[in-house]
């Protein structure tokens, strides 16, 4: 099927890199130049595990192209708009200023018959109001929205092979032809019994909101529960291991630690509070402000028990183990680690952080910051080694070999994924979170 996809950051170009592998012929459009001059190299422009290996594939076999160049959308039938939707400045709500500018211009240049479809995480009732624009701009055109449940490291597995699939579309002829266009694109998924959910446009934008604040909520549960094992002597993942053999429950996001970040589950539950307060119905998601919250205790914990094991901060050596905010993964948004580490640095300790892809991000975010290439760098001569990003490189360090560079053996694991026992065997002071 003839592709375009509009905006071609994250969720774009993983999109348009997976929809050419599944052979599609693909345009990605951004007006970003450098951007779309690194994906037309086949080069990607952030760190995710299997996209240079799909962008060279649809690059070389000429399946995949990219542009800044709008009218380039013409070509195709099908046009996903995926570009982001930040927080705003001055408040909770997403900021809609790019995607309603996306359709804007994609409406100059779509054609009858066209399906345009939405990927962007948008409030409840942005669909139908584009429709609106799209029956009045180029009413041959119909409106979709299919929401993404991407996960860093994972997404263009998520993408090619995705848990589900869910269609907003319109009532009648129109929505049962969006549906059936959309089973084309992903018919290798189909065909493997992927479950598809063909809704209307407000329940397809609930779907991706409604299941980023289950999970912040399971998170932050847990930590909440960290808080009072902390104050009681109790273990927390014993507690989480215990609850999560509930079949109701389960384990899964139940492991407590410095919280949730990057740029989907902060942004997405504030911004559904903030819509749920203009639709008078803001004390139905009230509990997600305590949610996030939590969230934010955990960091200025981790701080302060840098703070109580060192007996203040000023002049306290640490060495930061993590600064993406998640594994497998360059980005720093709103990354624990990166904050953590901040907060540390602003009250005085000397900090040493490292990362194995997001050091170059986090220099540009935060150039107070000194930054190692390794680990075993970052932790020569702390008081206190601080592990925040569950990397493999990072929890499957020696004590012994680390405990020979330190100048105290002292961790504070701040995602719980050392084996405390063995820390503590090699003569380490072990603190957990929780625990």
């Amino acid at each position: 099927m003839r592709i375009s996809v509009i905006g071609c950051g994250y969720l774009g170009a993983v999109h348009a890199a997976a929809m050419a592998h599944l052979g599609h012929d693909v345009v990605g459009i951004d007006v970003d130049e450098a951007k779309i001059a690194a994906l037309s190299a086949g080069r990607a422009p952030f760190f995710e595990p299997g996209l240079p290996e799909v962008l060279e594939e649809g690059t070389r076999s000429g399946r995949l192209r990219f542009t800044t160049d709008l009218a380039a959308a013409r070509e195709a039938d099908i046009h996903f708009v995926a570009v982001g939707t930040p927080q705003v400045a001055d408040g909770d709500a997403a900021d809609m200023r790019f995607v309603d500018a996306a359709f804007a211009s994609l409406l100059e240049h779509a054609k009858d018959g066209d399906l345009i479809v939405g990927k962007s995480t948008v409030p409840v009732g942005t669909a139908a109001r584009l429709a609106e624009s799209v029956a009045a701009k180029q009413p041959g055109a119909t409106l979709a929205w299919n929401p993404e449940f991407l996960r860093e490291g994972f997404a263009v597995k998520d993408t090619v092979s995705p848990d589900r699939l869910v269609y907003g579309v319109p009532e009648g002829e129109r929505g049962e032809r969006a549906a059936r266009l959309l089973d084309e694109v992903y018919a290798s998924a189909v065909a493997a019994g992927t479950p598809v959910i063909v809704t209307d446009y407000a329940t397809a934008e609930l779907v991706k909101v409604s299941a980023n604040a289950f999970l912040a909520t399971k998170i932050s549960f847990i930590n909440a529960m960290a808080e009072i094992a902390e104050v009681t002597g109790a273990d927390v993942t014993k507690l989480a291991d215990a609850i999560g053999h509930d079949a109701r429950i389960g384990r899964r996001f139940l492991n407590a630690g410095v919280g949730f970040g990057g740029g989907c589950l902060p942004k997405d539950i504030r911004a559904f509070s903030a819509r749920a307060r203009e639709l008078g119905r803001g004390e139905a998601v009230q509990f997600l402000d305590e949610v996030d919250k939590i969230n934010l205790r955990r960091r200025a914990r981790v701080v302060d028990l840098v703070r109580e094991i060192s007996g203040g901060l000023d002049g306290v050596r640490v060495g930061v183990l993590g600064l993406a905010f998640k594994p497998h993964s360059d980005d720093i948004r709103d990354s624990p680690a990166l904050e953590i580490a901040m907060r540390l640095a602003d009250a005085g300790a000397i900090v040493t952080a490292t990362d194995p892809q997001a050091v170059e991000n986090a220099r540009r975010r935060a150039p107070q910051l000194t930054f190692a290439d390794s680990a075993e760098e970052a932790v020569r001569d702390a008081d206190v080694v601080l592990l925040i990003t569950e990397w493999p490189e990072f929890t499957g360090l020696d004590p012994e070999a680390v405990g020979e560079l330190v100048a105290q053996r002292v961790v504070i694991d701040g995602r719980n994924s050392l084996d405390p026992e063995r820390w503590r065997a090699a003569g380490w002071t072990y603190r957990g979170l929780g625990r």
